[in-house]
């Protein structure tokens, strides 16, 4: 049971890098490689913060912030000065390389016997899982009630943002940028406060992660530009075309399922040498599915 709990807090922790993927991917068309370094950025300035003495969650915020700052250089390395954005996304990244290990002074740092916003959700939280008949595992239980509750903060907040008019302008801007610039906006300040939006949630869920395993690296963030895409398209694999309420909702359970499968594989025997081939296969998988499942009606009804 503590294996399975652990498993979907850190499924549902990686879920705001599914969904930092999916406003940069498929609300702005925005293919950002800087996701690997927000992602450590954001871990590495709450480790430093919360290793210094502030206050988890203002220092798990501060985290989030300079993503979102990584972000907008992204953006504005794009917008304002014409560079693709595969290569803007490279530079960023690879620019944050030396930043993430500057802030952090080298290149790994616990934060055993130090308090983290999860302590502090599992003090409140804990009583609750043991109401419910969680024993052993009621430490698991509450830091994974306390994860799902931010996750779906999280996705109530995008959803009602992008319903407001700034946040459909920001839709559109990302869809039909020609269509938004004959509408008099500006597409390269959208473009740039998408991308902050985007990195500011996946540096929120490096400074998560960093408190759920207890310790910040340099080198966490390799790879997860990859898991966010494998959980948008496993996501919509799974539920199909929906409304944008729902692709939020199925980009996290994307991410819960994708580390359930991991898991899984891993439980099952699976060399690590050989998990990055195995993400790459899971992507493949959520890609051609969907289109091979489509296609099977017009076969069936042609017969």
């Amino acid at each position: 049971m503590i294996t399975l709990l652990t498993t979907w807090t850190f499924g549902v922790t990686l879920g705001f890098v599914a969904l930092g993927v999916f406003v940069s991917y498929r609300l702005f068309a925005f293919p950002d490689i800087t996701t690997d370094g927000s992602f450590t950025l954001g871990a590495v300035v709450t480790t430093v913060l919360l290793v210094a003495g502030h206050h988890p969650l203002p220092a798990t915020l501060a985290g989030a912030a300079a993503g979102a700052m990584a972000g907008s250089c992204t953006g504005m390395l794009h917008a304002l000065l014409g560079i693709e954005p595969l290569l803007a996304g490279i530079l960023m990244t690879t620019a944050l390389a030396s930043v993430n290990l500057v802030i952090l002074g080298r290149s790994n740092v616990p934060l055993s016997g130090v308090p983290t916003v999860l302590d502090r959700a599992e003090a409140v939280i804990l009583p609750l899982t043991q109401a419910l008949g969680f024993t052993d595992s009621a430490t698991e239980a509450a830091r994974l009630l306390a994860v799902l509750a931010a996750a779906m903060l999280a996705v109530l907040i995008l959803y009602l943002f992008f319903r407001t008019s700034l946040g459909t302008a920001m839709r559109a801007g990302g869809d039909t940028p020609t269509m938004a610039r004959a509408l008099g906006r500006n597409t390269s300040l959208l473009t740039v406060a998408g991308l902050a939006i985007a990195n500011a949630l996946v540096a929120l869920s490096g400074a998560l992660v960093a408190q759920v395993q207890g310790f910040a690296d340099v080198q966490m963030g390799i790879g997860m530009v990859v898991w966010g895409m494998a959980s948008v398209y496993l996501g919509a694999a799974l539920v199909g075309p929906v409304r944008l309420g729902g692709a939020l909702l199925a980009t996290v359970a994307g991410s819960i399922t994708f580390r359930l499968l991991v898991a899984a594989a891993l439980r099952a025997g699976l060399d690590p040498d050989w998990l990055k081939l195995a993400t790459a296969v899971v992507v493949l998988a959520a890609l051609v599915a969907p289109r091979f499942l489509s296609h099977r009606p017009q076969a069936s009804a042609a017969r």
